[in-house]
């Protein structure tokens, strides 16, 4: 008898403990989740920064706050509140406090450049936004040409004084000295606010209390989709509750494992990341879990040195990070006796690093797969696996995968096709794009991915390439139509086109070939252009000079051809 997806093979190879499905309407909200776990660990430490800690009883009371004040500027209920900070502990109390407010979440990178910013700003109709200082440059570039009329200004002295201590005070002085002077264009009704003020502020207002409906939106999760453009993936509360509870029901017996003693999750994966929203912010505060905040983890002397102060039990991150941090003498330092799992994600985990990574902590890399679009797991392996397997595992709870061909159909398991995924925890659709939304998620509810994998007949499912043209980076996806788009404005350039190339510290690098419209035009000069016009990750990594580019007979040009 012939092994189909109508059966669901995956199940067979689940977990002991782990259900088929769960229910995912326990909660009305997010805000439910949260304030339940707020009251329940309100003693514990939600997150420590550079030595610094806030309990899950203070990011109550003064996300409240923070709330409250919001609630007062006159933003009407679903207005879109922007968040635009690395991973420092105010994080913790703006998503709180946005989403207690009734209001929709958007994540900013905050190194984005002013061209970025202001798409994603005018795409939400952000109306607030929460920045750190250090970025408020970029956002006094552009904020005139956006709707945003309330500004958060927020520096790492903030948040009551807690940073003491001449180390930290040294810190915060070097810093300042760095940042920018912040000018904002002036307008009707326009106001900056330091975040301690909006605190002070908020604490004597009365907190609107709201009841969010579970298909109210949570996120706007910005994401390139295929277009070139990045848009919002429209996360509701429903969404984003059924994968922490998703995820809660995979890796909770693995985590039980420590005892019932507080847990440490390495948060060093951006909180404005979907993986890191989810799988560390979220499923940390319904577990009572204390996120240990890396607000720079490109600094991996710094890192493992905060690392040699804790015993961590969970460590989310993404190949090149598992891999710089392998890669360096003094990670063997770090005592890992409390370490039970190391999930993988957001970009192919490679053989060598999980190898090297499991003989130095001995824990091996749990790989799973999941989008913005999905909130974003939708497949893992299994915790109890002894080494790694290169898959990127089984649907979880609640979740069905479909391997599919172009015309929509299932291929026989052990076929390469589109994988597909339905299950409560995608999304309702992208922000303000129906059309898109109607080619992403097909009449039965499954959304197409655009990677192209393979399952067996135990339901482990292996990515073995991508339907489309996006570039993967250290886990962010780039798009080659924006940076063509983009890169075409230079008036040296008569034409371009940017593919991804296998890269051993990123797992794939932008590739530019352009063709000259100025004889002149030299590599430092396009570089340098790149450089004021994408964040770091989307930069072309190399640039190469062609007298023409394959193209079909209607003139599109041949990405593939130039991959290969």
């Amino acid at each position: 008898m012939n092994v189909t997806y109508a059966d669901k093979p995956w199940l067979a190879s689940y977990p002991p403990g782990v259900a088929a499905d769960l229910p995912t309407d326990v909660y009305p909200s997010l805000v439910a989740l949260l304030e339940e776990a707020f009251h329940k660990y309100a003693a514990r430490d939600a997150a420590v920064c550079m030595d610094r800690r806030i309990t899950f009883g203070e990011v109550d009371a003064l996300s409240k706050s923070l709330a409250a004040w919001l609630q007062h500027r006159g933003l009407a209920p679903g207005s879109r509140v922007a968040i635009m900070m690395p991973n420092v502990l105010q994080y913790m109390v703006a998503i709180a406090a946005v989403l207690r407010a009734g209001y929709v979440v958007v994540n900013v990178n905050p190194l984005y450049t002013p061209r970025e910013l202001e798409h994603q700003l005018k795409d939400s109709g952000a109306e607030a936004i929460i920045v750190l200082e250090n970025f408020a440059k970029t956002l006094s570039e552009v904020i005139d040409r956006t709707q945003v009329q309330h500004v958060v200004l927020t520096s790492l002295g903030d948040l009551l004084g807690w940073w003491r201590g001449p180390v930290i005070n040294f810190a915060v002085r070097h810093l300042k000295k760095m940042v920018p002077e912040f000018r904002l264009p002036l307008n009707d009704g326009r106001s900056v606010t330091r975040f301690n003020v909006a605190l002070r502020e908020g604490a004597v207002l009365a907190l609107r209390p709201v009841k969010p409906h579970p298909d109210d939106p949570a996120f706007l999760q910005y994401t390139g989709g295929t277009t070139g453009l990045s848009k919002g993936a429209t996360l509701l509360h429903r969404n984003v509750v059924a994968n922490i509870l998703q995820s809660e029901a995979w890796f909770k017996p693995m985590l039980s494992k420590v005892g019932d003693k507080p847990l440490t999750i390495v948060c060093a994966l951006p909180l404005y990341h979907i993986f890191a929203l989810t799988a560390c912010y979220m499923l940390g505060a319904r577990l009572g879990m204390m996120n240990l905040l890396i607000p720079n983890p490109r600094d991996i002397p710094g890192f493992i040195s905060t690392l040699k102060s804790y015993r961590v039990n969970m460590f989310p991150a993404v190949n090149t990070l598992f891999n710089a941090l392998a890669n360096d003498p003094s990670f063997a330092g770090v005592d890992f006796s409390e370490l039970v799992i190391s999930n993988g994600g957001g970009m192919a985990v490679q053989q060598a690093t999980a190898e090297k990574w499991q003989k130095i902590t001995g824990c091996a890399i749990v790989e799973g797969y999941g989008l913005s679009e999905t909130a974003p797991v939708a497949t893992i392996n299994r915790l109890d696996l002894p080494e790694f397997n290169g898959s990127i595992g089984l649907p979880v709870p609640g979740t069905e995968i479909s391997i599919r061909n172009d015309e929509g159909l299932e291929v026989p398991l052990g076929d390469r096709g589109e994988i597909c995924i339905r299950g409560p925890q995608v999304m309702a659709g992208y922000w303000n794009r129906p059309e898109e939304t109607a080619q992403a998620i097909g009449a039965d509810g499954f959304f197409k991915t655009g990677d192209i994998g393979v399952m067996d007949t135990k339901g482990f499912t292996r990515i073995v390439d991508r339907k489309k043209d996006m570039i993967l980076v250290s886990g962010f996806n780039v798009y080659p139509t924006e940076i063509e788009q983009v890169v075409n404005l230079h008036p040296g350039v008569l034409e371009c086109a940017a593919v991804g190339v296998p890269d051993p510290y990123s797992g794939e690098a932008v590739k530019l070939y352009v063709i000259k419209k100025d004889p002149t035009l030299a590599e430092e000069d396009l570089s340098n252009f790149c450089h004021a016009q994408f964040t770091g990750y989307k930069r072309p990594k190399y640039i190469e000079f062609r007298d023409d580019l394959p193209k079909t007979n209607v003139g599109k040009i041949l990405r593939r051809e130039l991959r290969h």
